[in-house]
């Protein structure tokens, strides 16, 4: 059983896996500056207040636990906002991750996963998106993202870095234990969006872009529940304490849902309309990105279980409510 530093353990994806991390049997330390985490979503482990960028904080954090491995999600995620502040985006994501790099090299520690993205592909040349297809980021958010994984790819051929990177598409849904949810601030994602806009919350969900060369002129998406990627993440920690060589993995379901289909299933898990105002489309976006998910079950042993989209809903729509009422 492993002492794990988990870096942005606060987030949404990071609070889930430290979750899972912990009922495996291993010691999940969160390493967070709370910019955007949340100190009631530490719940496993202890917890480390500080910022990335900081090489003397995470030295002292990985003289004290002397963790064997690093899961890393610690990044700005925002794709308009990295369009909007590109340099403000690099600085934190790429070189938040090269002080977390020299860190490690220094304190001997040679493993790590890798919290990437399915926006390193850029506008897909062909699709389903398996991982070698051509790298071509559409926005400075997947660019950051690929950056760290040339980083990773250099670190391993110079120092021996053994590094896995999951590579998301789109995360989605709440713990099924109602413990932990999707909650960031400002709320970028589609799925609650939609939910708050069926709940009031907000004045309508946008549909960014109705003229894309889809079915419905929709957007398309590969959407996978939050806890199958906690999952994948231990497994990609175990792959590693066994052995296993650097790599880069998809994290999908292998299907996708148009925004028109998410907008359809909001409004039937909630047995209410949606309001949906019409915009432009947005600058990073593109039209479709679905994942070739067999590399995850041939290193892994992974698939994903949570394949009924209404389910997915559902899960965090009774989350999004709790929080509604106050519990």
């Amino acid at each position: 059983m492993a002492v794990v530093l988990v870096t942005g353990g606060a987030g949404y994806i990071g609070s889930h896996t430290c979750k899972q991390l912990a009922a495996a049997g291993h010691t999940p330390v969160t390493y967070d500056s709370l910019e955007h985490g949340h100190r009631d979503a530490v719940r496993w482990g202890p917890l480390v207040v500080g910022n990335l960028c900081d090489r003397a904080r995470l030295s002292a954090t990985l003289e004290e636990y002397r963790p064997a491995c690093v899961l890393h999600f610690a990044a700005y995620i925002d794709v308009g906002g990295s369009v909007r502040d590109p340099l403000r985006f690099y600085e934190n994501n790429v070189g938040g991750s090269l002080t977390l790099l020299q860190a490690m090299k220094s304190h001997g520690l040679d493993k790590i996963v890798f919290s990437s993205t399915c926006a390193v592909y850029g506008t897909p040349v062909r699709l389903p998106l398996d991982e070698d297809h051509p790298k071509a980021p559409a926005n400075p958010y997947g660019s950051s993202k690929w950056m760290v994984e040339c980083l990773l790819r250099d670190a391993g051929a110079a120092h021996g870095l053994r590094s896995v990177a999951l590579r998301y598409f789109n995360a989605c849904g709440a713990d099924q234990d109602g413990e932990i949810g999707e909650s960031h601030s400002p709320e970028t994602h589609a799925l609650p969006l939609a939910i708050f806009a069926a709940m009031g919350r907000i004045p309508a969900f946008h549909v960014f872009g109705t003229d894309y060369p889809t079915p419905d002129g929709t957007a398309i998406r590969d959407y996978i529940h939050v806890e199958d990627l906690a999952d994948a993440h231990v497994r990609a920690l175990h792959y590693l304490l066994n052995g296993g060589e650097s790599t880069s993995i998809n994290l999908g379901t292998g299907r996708g849902t148009s925004v028109r289909e998410l907008v359809d299933a909001v409004a039937r898990v909630g047995a209410r309309d949606v309001p949906v105002t019409q915009s432009p489309r947005r600058d990073g976006d593109v039209p479709e990105l679905v994942a070739q998910p067999d590399r995850a079950a041939h290193l892994l042993g992974w698939k994903a279980r949570h394949t009924d989209f209404d389910a997915i809903v559902r899960s965090a729509w009774r989350w999004h409510s709790r929080q509604t009422k106050g519990g």
